[in-house]
């Protein structure tokens, strides 16, 4: 038997928080489990667990989160509170995600400060920074599905993937100039893609 919440049909509306308190504690919840993998954490409980996002809109936020300026999981909650309940919530969900992580950071990096030469907590940061990268590529995995749905196309989607992969853990570019680069050329790409598939509809 399973417990887990009934994708919403079309008849039905989508879920989404109940009040300003649901959404500042929704938040906060996440916040406090993003150690090291956040992007996995906020997969999983805005899309699979509380169904706010299907994995498809996720993605687009997601990659609109990553191109602003700024922490992505912060831009996230500005942009899905302004869209629950306008300012107020982008004003909420954005405390939500700081409030209680900040002050855990202060707190670690207080402690932190007097172990940070041992030998051990140097081993546990790598191991934990290696935790952080298996997070974060199994929900890149997780979300490639999504992209059959992309108007840019699944082919081109996977090809962008692996140049940017490449251009920056390999060939060391500045992040800046693959955004612009790559993604310009996708943004030119899923534009005339967009064009050709209205032109059809017109027809």
């Amino acid at each position: 038997m399973s417990f887990a919440t009934p994708a919403p049909t079309h008849s039905e509306p989508a879920p989404r928080p109940a009040s300003l308190r649901a959404l500042f504690w929704s938040f906060t919840w996440l916040a406090l489990q993003g150690f090291g993998g956040v992007l996995a954490i906020v997969q999983r409980e805005l899309v699979e667990r509380r169904r706010w996002l299907t994995r498809e809109e996720f993605v687009e936020d997601w990659a609109v989160a990553q191109v602003l300026p700024g922490p992505n999981v912060v831009n996230l909650s500005l942009m899905l509170g302004d869209r629950f309940f306008g300012l107020r919530g982008a004003l909420v969900a954005m405390a939500g995600i700081l409030t209680f992580p900040l002050l855990g950071v202060l707190l670690l990096a207080t402690l932190y400060a007097s172990v940070q030469t041992l030998p051990v907590a140097q081993g546990a940061l790598r191991g934990m920074g290696a935790v952080a990268a298996g997070l974060i590529t199994a929900t890149g995995i997780k979300l490639i599905p999504a992209l059959k749905q992309n108007v840019v196309g699944t082919l081109v989607s996977i090809g962008s993937i692996a140049i940017t992969i490449i251009a920056i853990a390999w060939l060391r570019l500045p992040l800046a100039w693959v955004l612009l680069g790559l993604g310009g050329l996708t943004c030119a790409w899923a534009y005339r893609q967009l064009g050709s598939l209205t032109a059809g509809r017109a027809t």
